[in-house]
């Protein structure tokens, strides 16, 4: 709920807002970062990411079976891009330095997005807890495969997983929870992509429509499942085990840097860029991060500039207290899963030490890489996915910003590889400037 706020004195002590407010593409370096953040930081241990490691082991069997697609681990590629590289660099006249890599969770198997790292996570959690309450599992047991048995699936379906999403979040934990045998309720926000809730039918998955935005969906699917004792909810905007599993992916990234004989030390420290709704994803990304790297990463969430809501709630101090409505903003963009006006609190108050900064892009930018990326690496992304791209460009650019020149950068993919052909189509279109939508 929002306080009663008073924006023009916000604007007063941070005058970049009134650059968030005329739907200009910033850089808001935080004030309050830590180059080496103490742990446990708010309570928040990095056991969880020990955890979440070994709770994914342990079902890679069982996921193996239910998805045959997946023949290693569920891992995404690191992959350079020269020449995406090159037309940033002369379409916005800056020298980003090598490598420039992009973590390619847009090739995640089965839901095609980061959201697979923190969905499939807790619904494995939430699985997990259940076998092991009624004697299917005890914990001592490795065998997960038992969670494929008849015994597992009737008890299984006797439970509905709830969750407001603005689509990949629901799209993963309806593909992983009807796999496994429960029943999966998603609250679809007004911004949803029609071919996302409809491959969610597909999937046997009951899609509740809302005409409101995501904060309100999301409320929507809390109030349902509160009603029903045999409801589990997942809770984007609070979640310790969503927050795990992207947390997990550090040590991803780690070993794939290691394997490309790229090393990161203080004269050649890591910026990350990652696109940004309410923040679970990028937020546990870059808490796992800085556990890895500590003082050698700089992590910098991306925006749109109509719903920058993670920077509005660091930036006022006032989290899920306000919105970007307060500041005159409609929270409309295409980059659907980045439509958040009111960011979590939980990830927000985490951040406060751990993020070096946030920047804002508008949809029309979006576009212009999403078609940039394609044509130059023939690698499709949508358009929330194309936000972490002008980063290096950003961090390049800034003049008080941490000096870049020897950094290694790694641009976050965070989906695209669902996005049906005639939508595909239709984006790069607009990339191009052939149409308008």
């Amino acid at each position: 709920m929002e306080k009663r706020i008073d924006v023009g004195e916000h604007v007063k002590k941070q005058p970049i807002l009134r650059s968030v407010m005329d739907q200009k593409s910033v850089l808001w370096l935080n004030p309050d970062y830590k180059a080496k953040p103490d742990f446990p930081v708010h309570d928040l241990n990095t056991q969880i990411i020990i955890d979440a490691q070994n709770r994914f082991k342990n079902f890679l069997p069982l996921l193996r079976v239910l998805f045959p697609e997946i023949e290693g681990d569920l891992q995404s590629p690191l992959s350079e891009i020269p020449q995406m590289k090159k037309e940033l660099e002369k379409k916005y006249s800056v020298n980003i330095g090598d490598p420039l890599l992009l973590k390619r969770d847009d090739q995640l198997p089965v839901a095609g997005s980061i959201k697979a790292r923190g969905g499939f996570h807790e619904v494995f959690a939430f699985a997990e807890h259940l076998a092991l309450t009624h004697g299917l599992l005890n914990s001592n047991q490795e065998n997960y495969m038992q969670l494929l048995s008849d015994k597992a699936k009737q008890l299984f379906r006797q439970y509905t997983i709830a969750v407001g999403s603005t689509g990949n979040l629901g799209l993963s934990i309806g593909m992983i929870g009807t796999a496994l045998g429960f029943q999966v309720a998603v609250h679809m926000s007004a911004d949803a992509k029609e071919w996302k809730k409809n491959l969610l039918r597909q999937h046997g998955v009951k899609v509740v429509e809302h005409a409101s935005d995501y904060t309100l969906a999301v409320e929507a699917a809390r109030k349902e499942s509160e009603a029903d004792k045999q409801s589990y909810f997942v809770d984007d905007e609070n979640s310790q085990l969503l927050f795990a599993g992207y947390a997990a992916a550090a040590n991803e990234l780690k070993t794939q840097l290691d394997e490309k004989g790229i090393e990161i030390h203080s004269g050649q420290p890591l910026f990350v860029y990652l696109p940004c709704g309410v923040g679970g994803g990028p937020g546990g990304i870059t808490f796992g991060l800085k556990s890895v790297f500590g003082a050698d990463v700089h992590c910098f969430f991306a925006e749109p500039t109509s719903s920058p809501a993670m920077l509005v709630g660091l930036a006022t101090k006032l989290h899920n207290h306000v919105s970007v409505q307060v500041f005159g903003l409609d929270n409309k963009t295409e980059a659907d899963g980045l439509a958040v006006g009111t960011p979590s609190a939980f990830v927000g108050t985490i951040m406060e030490e751990l993020l070096s900064g946030i920047y804002t892009i508008t949809d029309e930018e979006l576009f212009r890489l999403l078609y940039s990326l394609s044509t130059s690496e023939n690698i499709f992304l949508e358009p929330s996915a194309l936000a972490g791209m002008k980063g290096p460009v950003m961090t390049s650019s800034a003049s008080k910003g941490p000096g870049t020149n020897q950094a290694v950068h790694v641009v976050w993919a965070t989906g695209g590889s669902l996005v049906p052909g005639e939508i595909r189509e239709n984006f790069l279109q607009r990339g191009a400037g052939l149409v308008d939508r």
